[in-house]
């Protein structure tokens, strides 16, 4: 079936959506994305999302073109629309097209362009067997905790992870890691504590991450939230990463080292179903289906 997306008041097949050639966001990188996740066709934590969006655009003084209502509804006429059973919904807002002068434009008319993915997010093989990270310095700009558009050093650090035969990045500022090229980053210390980089400038808030870290503590796992680095990660007994459209994804080897077993452990294995089960909760809520 023809993919279906929606940009600028306008659902349309994916291959005639046109933005201008002067859209700042494709000029300048000026603008937000968010990525919510849909499981058994309900959206996943999409509060969580929206709220870091909302965040996000207001950190760069770009207003959102529509309310969050109307944007949840686009969100559900395009799972509707395009038969979305498991995937995403991506959401891209810009400040919109204007002649290139850096600073922002007098009357912006910001551009709103959202599309599905499909994706298999519960049944990855990737979840069975673990993933391979690569470690790559940290090149992003200081505000990593803004969802911006501008992913230059994310592609290129998850390029060099690819070259590597690895699934992600692990990025390294100062000595310790900061997060992955599109996930958030966590190891398992010998006692079975889970430990995590605080929120800060330097990563970006991530939702799963967040609601896992509720869950971790419901479920009576210790949860530490400091900096590590890489070699700690060598030593620990296991590794994860998290991500709206992975969920948990157990990590058995970094930089061609062994983390563990190299098998999923345990505790990775267990917030994976934890997650899981939260998810296909969440997405079973009236409120979050078309």
């Amino acid at each position: 079936m023809t993919r279906i997306a929606y940009l600028d008041g306008e659902f349309l097949p994916l291959g005639e959506c046109r933005v201008s050639a002067l859209d700042r966001g494709f000029v300048f990188g000026d603008g937000i994305y968010e990525v919510s996740a849909v499981l058994d066709g309900g959206l996943v934590d999409n509060d969580s999302h929206l709220a870091r969006l909302v965040r996000s655009v207001g950190e760069i003084s770009l207003a959102l073109p529509v309310t969050l209502e109307r944007l949840i509804e686009i969100q559900k006429e395009l799972i509707t629309r395009n038969g979305l059973v498991n995937g995403v919904v991506y959401m891209q807002v810009t400040r919109g097209p204007a002649e290139r002068e850096f600073g922002f434009p007098a009357a912006p008319k910001p551009t709103l362009f959202m599309f599905t993915q499909t994706k298999e997010i519960v049944a990855s093989p990737n979840a069975a067997t673990g993933i391979r990270v690569k470690s790559v310095p940290d090149l992003r700009w200081a505000r990593c905790d803004i969802k911006s558009v501008s992913l230059l050093a994310q592609v290129l650090a998850k390029q060099a992870a690819a070259e590597a035969g690895c699934y992600e990045a692990w990025m390294v500022r100062d000595g310790f890691v900061t997060e992955g090229g599109s996930s958030s980053a966590f190891i398992v210390t010998a006692d079975g504590t889970v430990v995590t980089r605080p929120n800060s400038n330097a990563i970006l808030p991530g939702c799963t991450r967040k609601a896992l870290l509720a869950l971790a503590a419901e479920g009576a796992i210790r949860v530490e939230e400091r900096l590590f680095t890489l070699d700690e990660a060598f030593a620990a007994s296991e590794a994860f990463m998290t991500s709206a459209s992975t969920f948990v994804y157990p990590i058995v080897e970094l930089d061609g080292r062994t983390i563990g077993t190299g098998k999923p452990g345990p505790i990775a294995t267990r917030l994976r179903q934890i997650y899981v089960d939260f998810a296909r909760a969440d997405a079973k809520l009236a409120e979050n289906r078309p």
